[in-house]
């Protein structure tokens, strides 16, 4: 869906339409949950305080947010989906992926499917919806955010080379903004950047983020739509060809991890409350400790400030470390995260 939040109240309150609007609160330490695209073309955008967002664009207007509502109209537009496929994967409240090789009115066509589905959405909500159509899920999401609003795009077989060769890095789905800084430290700046990578170039960089990073580049996705799947948790490990023995070598690897797996939760819209640290001894034993908080990890600043915690309270230095792992549970989705900071920013 396009802008979800905003545009629900942009339809429910037409005085907003056409002009800058965030849904949240506008408070000083507020936090914006959604913008719609005139207040994007100033700079806001989710996640931005209130005080940033305010100071981007003078004239924004701010309106609470209405999760009740929003969920009735997920519930409309997840009943479309299903008139069409039972293989479902959802992503919010807002976004799946559908699988409609096998579909429930034998349609030969995943685009007419796609035209279909927004039709029906805009019909039953009034609402616009951007679609991407492809042969595999990592393209189907890019396609899917290329010509928003209101857009259909499809990336054919044929076709995803020479449109990934020249997809700027940072527009790939799965890197993150941290990950894209490494990638451009490293003079990678295009999928054709990318492609000079060799396999064992990037998984021993990135682990097995690198070799999902190898694969799609190249076009190669074999995930399945998995309906009602559920991610219980993100980690990052890597196991060292020399054993670390300093402090200061290990306070830096954790880092790089630390930085490898903020960049998949803030790809995935979850984030959450209990971090895990892990480290395993050359003598292959092994020592964890999880640490959890009242509230959900917003940043990375966060996330490192509880792994130094945990690592000051485990007994590693004067060993032999060959392997650092560090993993977040205890997850919550976008739409409770944004839950949790307005009504911190309502209180």
């Amino acid at each position: 869906m396009d802008a979800f939040y905003a545009s629900v109240e942009e339809r429910d309150f037409p005085e907003l339409k056409g002009r800058p609007l965030a849904v949240g609160s506008p408070k000083e330490r507020g936090v914006v949950a959604t913008a719609n695209y005139e207040a994007r073309k100033y700079g806001v955008h989710s996640a931005m305080s209130s005080k940033v967002a305010q100071m981007k664009c003078p004239i924004l207007i701010f309106q609470p947010p209405r999760f009740a509502v929003y969920r009735e109209v997920s519930e409309v537009v997840h009943s479309i989906f299903a008139e069409y496929t039972d293989i479902i994967e959802p992503l919010s409240l807002d976004e799946a992926y559908l699988d409609v090789t096998e579909n429930k009115k034998g349609m030969p066509s995943a685009t007419i499917i796609a035209q279909e589905i927004k039709q029906k959405i805009y019909s039953k909500t009034k609402l616009t919806a951007s679609a991407g159509v492809s042969y595999n899920k990592f393209l189907a999401k890019i396609a899917s955010d290329y010509q928003k609003p209101n857009g259909l795009f499809v990336i054919r077989p044929c076709d995803a080379e020479a449109f990934l060769e020249q997809l700027p890095i940072e527009k790939f789905y799965g890197i993150g903004k941290v990950t894209a800084s490494h990638l451009h430290n490293m003079n990678i700046f295009k999928g054709a950047d990318l492609l000079k990578k060799t396999k064992i170039e990037m998984v021993d960089i990135f682990g097995k983020t690198g070799l999902f990073f190898y694969n799609i580049v190249r076009g190669i996705d074999d995930r399945p739509v998995e309906p009602n799947r559920e991610r219980k948790s993100f980690s990052v490990e890597t196991t060292f060809e020399k054993d670390l023995t300093t402090k200061f070598s290990v306070v830096a690897e954790l880092y790089h991890l630390e930085q490898r797996l903020w960049g998949d939760v803030e790809n995935s819209g979850k984030s959450g409350k209990t971090i895990t640290v892990k480290i395993r001894f050359s003598d292959f034993t092994t020592l964890t400790r999880s640490y959890s908080s009242a509230l959900p990890i917003f940043s990375f600043a966060e996330l490192h400030k509880m792994v130094k915690l945990i690592l000051s309270r485990m007994d590693y230095e004067g060993k032999a470390i060959r392997l650092l792992g560090v993993g977040i549970s205890n997850l919550i989705d976008d739409v409770e995260i944004r839950e949790v900071q307005l009504r911190m920013d309502f209180d």
